[in-house]
């Protein structure tokens, strides 16, 4: 699978508001924390899965290519 930089900041946002959960000694602000780890990480999930998609599309394209000039190589 490819990388993304969007990934890549989606799980470094993630990480950042875990460690400000972890640091936080007010309860309302842990739980601010929280909320936006769990938003960073859904949109880190979204962004793999995009990739995921890319990918297999990309595959499966190179695969009908290939069939393609297989099938134009066996006709002439």
């Amino acid at each position: 699978m490819r990388h993304s930089t969007d990934l890549d900041f989606y799980l470094a946002r993630a990480t950042q508001a875990r460690n400000e959960a972890d640091a936080a000694t007010l309860g309302h602000v842990r739980e601010r924390c929280q909320r936006s780890q769990a938003a960073w990480e859904a949109l880190a999930d979204r962004a793999a899965r995009t990739l995921r998609m890319r990918d297999e599309h990309d595959r499966l394209k190179a695969v009908a290519v290939a069939a393609a000039e297989a099938e134009a190589e066996l006709a002439k």
